[in-house]
């Protein structure tokens, strides 16, 4: 055996440097192309100074021979605002890539755009060249650049925001006591990812219809469009005072508006009306012990509660629609929330008083049998649900008059696109002409101006159906 491996280990030895040392096929064709899984890279609005989501793409060898690529760079060369990661590499280009035989490799791209100065947008161009064969074949990179007004992790006094270019609020932001930040309409606010706007002193956000005032994430990508939890919301703090939301679109975030505990009981924490509230991984008004006043407002698609009043306070609702449709998860909770207590570090229950949460001409429903729970203890919870359509359980009793006047139960309000989030009433609704004079009176135009008072009686929620003859 010992002689038999003698003569073997030599014979292996000689085909192992024989096939080492021979030389690996190159297609070297001037025809031969490199396939690619995008001819052209798309970046959606880049806000200067800040970078983009990183864009990705495959480069294909098709053949059965390997290709030897030159080179691969930016055709603007050092100077370029992209960025690129050929395989792990990065850098503004790489030389000598092998490509072998029916292999591919990745390509990473980023931008960042310098400031302008411009409120216009523009366009940034550039591409990707691949030198190989004596020949060359690119990929265009195109990203649409904003100048925006960046808020890094600042403490504002007063100021007031136009709508000239947007506001890109990075590392969170507060709005300091005693200070107030007037938003005017048409103005946009970004926020980056786990960004919040604080506010210990006021907040007024005066939009209008034609011009309302938007507050959303920093993915401009058509994807992140309707995509929650992408920031983390507003947070009207403890003494904060007097806010304002007037056709304002807050979508996209883990909460809308969070209202914290009121100092004092005389100036409310939050008036809110004309407004949409949407797509929130937890709450779209989440409220403890404050006072809130809303009117012809949407608050729709939230993972946890659509509205959560918590440890007493005083609220009032009139002419709102809440549709909870959430679809990204298992929903649990009801989309309405009422409680007057909490359980301290010590595991004590304390009890604060729902001094009132009024619900008129409303429409709460949504994908769950309940859309309502009501958790509390003591007699100090005062609430009221009058002239609205409600969504509950069988088991769950309406026949006490001075907590529910002529609700409409479990009857479907007739959305016209509940899913594609259109809450407008379809011609057939059962909340048509259901509502109370006195709200309609208090509150004569609905969210989009019509006039709530032109036939037998206001329409539940925040739009008025307007037939067409």
């Amino acid at each position: 055996m010992f002689r038999i491996l003698k003569h073997i280990f030599p014979l292996l030895f000689f085909f192992t440097i024989f096939f080492a040392c021979e030389k690996e096929e190159f297609n070297n064709s001037p025809d031969a192309n490199l396939i690619f899984s995008q001819d052209t890279i798309l970046f959606d609005t880049v806000f200067t100074t800040i970078g983009t989501s990183t864009q990705r793409f495959t480069v294909k060898n098709p053949y059965n021979k390997n290709i030897s690529i030159s080179s691969i760079y930016l055709a603007g060369g050092e100077n370029s605002p992209y960025r690129l990661n050929i395989d792990g590499f990065p850098g503004k280009s790489l030389n000598d890539i092998d490509l072998r035989a029916k292999d591919s490799l990745y390509i990473f791209v980023e931008v960042t755009i310098d400031p302008n100065n411009s409120d216009l947008p523009l366009v940034v161009q550039d591409s990707i060249v691949f030198s190989f064969n004596n020949k060359q074949q690119d990929i265009d990179l195109i990203a649409w650049g904003q100048d925006v007004n960046l808020i890094n992790g600042e403490i504002i006094g007063t100021q007031t925001w136009s709508a000239n270019k947007p506001y890109l609020i990075y590392n969170s932001m507060l709005v300091d006591e005693n200070s107030v930040l007037t938003i005017e309409s048409g103005a946009i606010l970004h926020f980056h990812k786990s960004s919040r706007l604080y506010v210990a002193g006021t907040i007024i956000a005066n939009g209008t219809l034609e011009s309302p005032i938007l507050f959303q994430g920093d993915r401009l990508e058509d994807d992140y469009d309707n995509i929650p939890g992408q920031w983390d919301g507003i947070w009207l703090m403890a003494g904060s005072k007097n806010n304002i939301f007037n056709y304002s679109h807050i979508k996209n975030a883990i909460i809308g508006i969070q209202t914290d505990t009121l100092e004092n009981i005389i100036q409310p924490t939050l008036s809110i009306s004309n407004s949409i509230v949407e797509n929130m991984t937890s709450a779209g008004i989440y409220a403890q012990g404050s006072t809130i006043k809303a009117y012809n407002t949407v608050i729709s698609n939230c993972g946890q509660f659509a509205i959560a009043l918590t440890i007493g306070g005083s609220y009032e609702f009139y002419h709102c629609t809440i549709g909870n449709y959430w679809g990204f998860s298992t929903r649990t909770t009801p989309s309405v929330l009422l409680n007057n207590y909490y359980i301290d570090v010590n595991n004590n229950i304390q009890a604060r008083s729902l001094d009132k949460a009024l619900f008129g001409n409303c429409i709460i429903y949504g994908n769950k049998v309940s859309e309502i729970i009501l958790d509390y203890i003591g007699d100090d919870f005062n609430y009221k649900f009058d002239h609205s359509l409600i969504r509950v359980s069988d088991d769950f009793s309406v026949s006490d008059p001075n907590y529910f006047e002529n609700v409409i139960v479990n009857k479907d309000p007739e959305f016209k696109d509940a899913f594609d989030r259109d809450f407008e009433l379809d011609t057939l609704s059962v909340a048509k002409d259901k509502g109370k004079h006195e709200y309609g009176i208090m509150f004569p135009l609905d969210i989009n101006l019509n006039n709530r008072n032109s036939d037998l009686a206001p329409d539940l929620g925040a739009y008025e159906r307007i037939e067409t003859p």
